[in-house]
């Protein structure tokens, strides 16, 4: 079991990939070299030995112990990083170190800082679980990381890309764009990272036009169909999730391309680096957005970053190379006859050099190697008891450590607080970054907004739209759908063979509306609404009823008056002339109660006219159903009459005394009692109700009212339509009666009419819509009324009026008829 050494030093190994940088970023074959682009791992490097010796100058922090190193170059291998694993865990010195200090001898490393890359990170990761060392990684993030069943010994300084995935599919649909393009690293970082970013994007209703895997190494051909792809597409927004040597290498591509004009969207790996944006000289990226690691600052790294002195002092091979690259010269050691190049002093001023060593804009990432040290500082301080001395007896394991570490919490000297989730990760907070390009070409990295995921959803991202900049200078959000957003009034019906976010806007059907933008459905509205013209909001439907105000009501109401007046005229002509042969001859006591029902039944069609009310429904039918028995059981006593007059006036006939005037009278008083006995049955079992009739007219009401009793109203109708048609028969056979006394006539003529009207209402009446239906049945009490008017009384008013010499009881009489007593 290892023990900490006599003289207190502890062992810690550092993987990144120095060379495998340079060469990836120097060889590319789709553009010229440039040696100094790269040089991010060697700050990395710098940040942890910065780490370190403040570490082992600290009295607070591991007292009496001290850290060492080991830094290895793995070159992007993943092969030679499970070599370099195997290698620290067991203390083999097999693979070169590129720099081992302050440790005397060789041993075994109880933390390992590293990798950069996802990829090799996985691979180092599984061989460190069965020796349980801890690999703390500042800048690997793809979320399979966090999976302790299958890597139980990795952290991380930096969040995981299950939060940035979620965070780019919330800014992307913060924007509203819901049709994008993208593409991936076609390694672990992009292809699990964009499947997250996929997940969450349907989620939110975001729809990929094409996603494309893309590596730098991939054939010139392959490259080309992802920029015919691109040109081919429809969407306007791209969502990246690149490396940062693969986003170097397809901006190259795209810039011979002139794709400028998208919208790019982005990750850490690649949004805030200053080399990619200084690359972008045809301006493809102007305007891009992504998520950054938050800004930090660690006081006195820089000046330690500008001085080198422990690798100088060192004498690596890593140092020479970097001295060398960095001031284009070579050192006495190494020139040849060939070489042209300058010789290196070593004094060179690394302070005057512009370059990106000397750009601290990837300060977040080289923090978080910063705080990986301090944690594993702090994990061993716990694990060794130190509080002014530390317990140097204790038996240090790589587990015990592994277990201190998930428990650390801790803030750094400038106040970055430090801890792990149960998964190994840092809480994950992120700044919106976007590029905004100066008149000089040199992009600045905007803060616009953050996002972090330990707030309440809908609450964890925030931007400042106000003060973005999107491609090609434009002020204005771009637009990037499949299909335009339904407005209100329509839904969403899709396109067949196409994403949902391709679809068309459909107006919502006959009694539906939608009142929200986008809507999938719409919503039918309540029986008594309907849609307004917009189909956004429903409206309370229009109560119509036959009313005195509108035309037909007006034109119903003057007949129903005008019908009163000439029967009250007439009623007036007969009382004046009542003493005459020919009102006599037509029994008075009948015609004045005939016109009295007339009155009644013109006035009665008043009734159907305005907004039915309960006593309205019930008495209009009621009255209806009353004043036409009256009236017809009149009609049906006169023409009785008639033909026992004529019967009396044949010998040995006394039928006049079975049939006198009482017996009229009793005659007209039982038909109407049977007609008012079928009302109040009618009204007591189930009366005529007010009813809104909402089914009739799509986008009105129609007030009117219901039968109640269907066979209580056609019993009513059934009762008149019977008396009329016995009148109607008895004065058919009384037509032949001698001519001057053509009473029969008048009343077959007036029934004629009577019947043919009501037999006619019927199919009218069932198939009239709404208030036309009140209409029809008013027009037919008119039409009726007007007809035994017309009939009847008329021509006996043209005798007493215009022909009074024919007003005689000889002419009554006529030829060959005797007298009687009517």
């Amino acid at each position: 079991m290892p023990q900490l050494a006599k003289d207190g030093e502890i062992m810690l190994g550092a993987i990144f990939s120095f060379h495998s940088s340079w060469k990836d970023r120097q060889d590319s074959f789709m553009r010229k070299p440039q040696p100094l682009e790269c040089t991010r791992d060697f700050q990395f490097a710098q940040a942890m030995l910065f780490a370190i010796e403040e570490i082992n100058n600290s009295t607070d922090l591991l007292p009496g112990i001290t850290l060492g190193y080991k830094i290895y170059d793995i070159c992007g291998s993943i092969a030679r990083g499970v070599r370099v694993a195997l290698a620290l865990a067991n203390g083999n010195e097999n693979i070169s170190t590129l720099s081992e200090a302050p440790c005397s001898r060789p041993g075994q490393v109880q933390v390992m800082i590293g990798e950069t890359s996802s990829t090799p990170s996985m691979a180092i990761a599984t061989v460190n679980g069965p020796f349980h060392i801890p690999l703390i990684s500042h800048f690997a993030t793809c979320a399979c990381l966090s999976d302790k069943t299958k890597y139980p010994s990795f952290l991380r300084t930096i969040p995981s890309d299950h939060y940035q995935s979620r965070a780019l599919a919330q800014l992307v649909r913060h924007f509203g764009w819901t049709w994008v393009g993208a593409i991936r690293s076609n390694n672990d970082y992009g292809n699990n990272g964009m499947a997250t970013f996929t997940e969450n994007a349907q989620q939110l209703g975001i729809c990929l036009e094409y996603s494309v895997p893309f590596f730098r190494t991939d054939s010139a051909d392959k490259i080309q169909r992802i920029t015919q792809i691109i040109k081919s597409s429809t969407s306007k927004v791209i969502v990246a999730f690149l490396s940062l040597m693969d986003m170097d290498v397809l901006i190259h591509e795209l810039s011979r391309h002139k794709l400028t004009g998208y919208q790019w969207v982005g990750t850490e790996a690649w949004i805030f680096d200053s080399q990619t944006a200084s690359m972008d000289t045809h301006h493809i990226l102007d305007g891009a957005i992504g998520l950054s690691i938050p800004k930090a600052h660690v006081s006195g790294l820089k000046e330690f970053m500008m001085d080198v002195k422990p690798l100088k002092a060192s004498g690596t091979d890593i140092f020479t190379e970097f001295w060398e690259t960095m001031f284009s010269c070579r050192f006495k050691s190494g020139i040849t006859s060939a070489d042209t190049q300058r010789e290196c002093t070593g004094q060179e001023d690394l302070s005057k050099v512009q370059n990106s060593f000397t750009d601290m804009s990837l300060m977040p990432i080289i923090n978080n190697v910063y705080k990986a040290v301090y944690a594993t500082a702090y994990a061993l301080h716990n694990v060794l008891m130190c509080d002014k001395t530390c317990n140097k007896k204790v038996q240090v394991e790589p587990s015990m450590i592994l277990q201190h570490l998930k428990k650390v919490h801790f803030k750094t000297k400038d106040g970055d607080e430090v801890y792990f989730t149960e998964e190994g990760d840092p809480p994950a907070k992120y700044e919106i970054v976007n590029w905004k390009r100066r008149k000089t070409d040199i992009v600045d990295f905007v803060t616009v907004g953050l996002y972090d995921a330990s707030l309440p959803v809908g609450q964890q991202l925030i931007v400042q739209n106000d003060s973005l900049l999107w491609a090609q200078n434009s002020h204005q959000v771009p637009v990037s759908v499949c299909s335009e957003r339904c407005p209100p009034g329509t839904r969403k019906v899709l396109q067949k063979g196409k994403p949902v976010c391709c679809y068309d806007c459909v107006p919502c059907a006959d009694g539906k509306i939608s009142n929200k933008t986008d809507s999938i459905t719409c919503v039918l509205c309540h029986s008594e609404f309907w849609p307004n013209k917009r189909r956004d909001t429903c409206v309370k439907k229009e109560a119509v009823f036959l009313s005195y105000e509108e035309i037909m009501g007006v034109l119903l109401t003057t007949a129903s008056l005008l019908g009163t007046c000439l029967t009250i005229i007439v009623a007036f002509i007969f009382f004046r002339y009542r003493n005459t042969p020919i009102v006599r001859a037509n029994n008075s006591e009948l015609s004045f109660l005939l016109l009295f029902s007339l009155t009644l039944c013109f006035l009665c069609s008043l009734t159907f006219i305005g907004q039915p009310s309960e006593w309205s429904c019930m008495l209009r039918h009621t009255a209806f159903g009353i004043t036409f028995v009256l009236c017809i059981s009149c009609v049906l006593g006169k023409t009785m009459m008639v033909l026992m007059a004529f019967r009396a006036t044949l010998p040995g006939s006394n039928v006049m005394k079975w049939f006198g005037p009482v017996q009229q009278r009793l005659s007209v008083l039982g038909f109407t009692l049977i007609q008012v006995l079928i009302c109040i049955l009618w009204l007591t079992i189930s009366p005529p109700f007010p009813f809104k009739n909402v089914k009739e007219l799509k986008d009105k009401i129609i007030l009117e009212c219901a039968l109640g009793s269907a066979v209580g109203f056609w019993a009513v109708i059934g009762y008149v339509g019977l008396l009329a048609f016995l009148c109607f028969l008895l004065a058919f056979f009384a037509r032949n009666l001698p001519d001057n006394f053509n009473e029969a006539k008048f009343i077959t003529f007036s029934m004629l009419i009577f019947c043919a009207v009501w037999i006619t209402f019927i199919p009218a009446y069932v198939s009239s819509p709404g208030k036309f239906s009140v209409a029809v049945e008013i027009f037919a009490i008119l039409a009726s009324s007007f007809g035994l008017l017309f009939c009847i009384f008329f021509p006996k008013c043209y005798v007493i009026l215009l022909k009074p010499d024919k007003n005689t009881k000889k002419n009554m009489i006529g030829r060959g008829v005797a007298k009687s007593n009517f």
